[in-house]
């Protein structure tokens, strides 16, 4: 045999090589996506793990918009002057209320 040329294979050994490099990929294929959680499930977790901080930070603002709310008809005259006028209809001594109501 002459130096840098190879025998050409028999189909046995081509089969064997085949079959060699089928297992190795098999066995990195199940290095990153076997087991209890693959690579897609740790991926679909972290895009739901995003949209539930979104939610979070959403429904958290509404929580502080709904206190600064609160704070305002317990404590702000004008505030309650209004919910009075709009809601309940009252009105100030001497002031007439006019309601028109569709038929």
């Amino acid at each position: 045999m002459a130096k840098g040329r190879k025998e050409r294979a028999g189909p046995k050994a081509l089969a064997g090589r085949l079959a060699l490099w089928g297992l190795w990929l098999f066995v990195a294929f199940w290095a990153v996506q076997g087991g209890e959680y693959g690579t897609t499930d740790l991926l679909r977790q972290r895009g739901k793990v995003r949209q539930a901080r979104t939610r979070v930070d959403s429904l958290e603002g509404v929580v502080r918009g709904l206190r600064e709310r609160k704070r305002l008809v317990e404590s702000d005259p004008a505030t309650q002057e209004r919910i009075a006028r709009e809601e309940f209809g009252m009105v100030r001594e001497g002031e007439l209320l006019y309601r028109f109501v569709d038929p």
